[in-house]
């Protein structure tokens, strides 16, 4: 019989305001069946949208929700209670509860928990998509990521799609099923972190090469694919630095990211995130770019359109993969392609001197969509096609074949 991933992990769960609170409780349930405990905290925001009731119902524990209330400081104070978990979880996180995690404020149970807790904490944010993008909530959420030592936050989500005030975008609470996916990754032990202390770079979503101050040369890459790469690279144990072309997705828990624009800067990045031991180049990067980019905006003119001149890009993937002492000992390409598969991908895993390519056909909506169909080739000729599951899935089967290599 297996053991639940989370036999004996104690988990605190901090329930903050917001609609998404209702997932909370389907978090507990999922943490239970995986052989945690669980003790909660709901803050007073947290209880307009969830009952202290169910709460106590599904982890088997006392709510706790005052600072300052003698029975529950008698029966564990909140300074014990904040060094009982294992891992402290905030889920939802709200605007309000990140503001007073990154500026050190404790004016109610979980602040003060969040400050006074000696365990890594995860972040699961939820807000309206205006509060995310705004730039005090993002610094707060670097800072908070950027704390040394066991203090460093690690978050997940927040996840795109339509809010329940009517709007859209980024700041929907990530789903119990991937934060439980979190949780385990953060507390697996040895057994369950084969990468540990190897190295990884990933690169992810396209490039953007200027034409003018407005305009440029891009593709539709998400960057998915490659966002859940590095996630289940980071869950294996690995030390990963992603390095992103522009996209509009949250960084994966416990992984560096290095925000990039053009082809040219990707390859500066992936550069001086070597030597790495593992590199999975899934970037979309441009192949041309325009040789001469203007000054100001191109109007339109009488004569019709502009000709553009366009020059090569540096190939990144060629370059990793060539022989010298910094190359790593895997690299992995990508291969989107809309026709013949199987022959253009084994051409490019020839050409560009890489170990393994994996192979995508792109012609049925796969950019911006959640779910992939792949072939990874390697260079002894094996081919393994897998098929059609989430990115999240591929990214998690393609973590293990490279630990299964790194094993062997």
């Amino acid at each position: 019989m297996t053991t639940p991933s989370l036999s004996g992990r104690k988990i605190l769960l901090i329930v903050g305001g917001g609609i998404a609170a209702y997932k909370a409780l389907e978090l507990v349930r999922l943490l239970k069946k995986a052989g945690a405990e669980v003790m909660s905290v709901l803050t007073a925001a947290g209880a307009e949208f969830v009952t202290p009731m169910s709460l106590a119902a599904l982890t088997g524990q006392p709510v706790r929700q005052n600072l300052f209330m003698p029975e529950d400081e008698t029966a564990m104070g909140h300074i014990e209670l904040s060094r009982w978990a294992d891992l402290v979880v905030v889920a939802p996180a709200t605007a309000g509860l990140i503001a007073k995690a990154a500026n050190g404020m404790a004016d109610d149970l979980a602040s003060t928990t969040l400050l006074a807790t000696d365990k890594r904490v995860l972040l699961a944010p939820a807000m309206n998509v205006r509060m995310w993008l705004h730039p005090a909530v993002q610094a707060n959420v670097e800072l908070l990521k950027g704390f040394d030592g066991f203090h460093g936050m690690a978050v997940v989500g927040p996840d795109d799609g339509e809010m329940a005030c009517g709007e859209f975008g980024p700041g929907r609470m990530a789903e119990p099923a991937a934060i439980l996916s979190a949780i385990e990754g953060l507390l697996a032990g040895p057994n369950g972190r084969p990468l540990a202390g190897r190295r990884a770079v990933v690169t992810a979503g396209p490039t953007f090469e200027p034409i003018d101050p407005v305009r440029g040369l891009t593709n539709r890459s998400s960057g998915k694919q490659g966002y859940a790469i590095a996630e289940a690279l980071a869950r294996l144990g690995a030390q990963v630095t992603l390095v992103s072309g522009p996209v509009a997705l949250a960084a994966p828990v416990g992984v560096e990211r290095v925000w990039v624009e053009t082809a040219r800067e990707m390859l500066a990045a992936v550069a001086a995130a070597l030597p790495a031991e593992i590199a999975v180049m899934s970037a979309a990067v441009a192949d041309w770019r325009v040789d001469g980019v203007a000054s100001g905006k191109i109007k339109k003119a009488p004569g019709g359109p502009p000709s553009l001149s366009l020059i090569e890009n540096p190939d990144i993937l060629a370059g990793i993969s060539a022989p010298g002492k910094k190359r790593p000992k895997l690299v992995v390409g990508f291969a989107a392609e809309t026709t013949d598969l199987e022959a253009n991908a084994r051409s490019k895993l020839s050409r560009k001197g890489c170990d393994w390519i994996v192979g995508n056909d792109v012609s049925d909506d796969v950019f911006g969509a959640d779910g992939n169909t792949v072939t990874l080739f390697t260079r002894d000729g094996s081919a393994e096609t897998w098929p059609r599951q989430s990115k999240a899935e591929v990214a998690r089967k393609l973590a293990a074949k490279i630990a299964d290599h790194f094993k062997a």
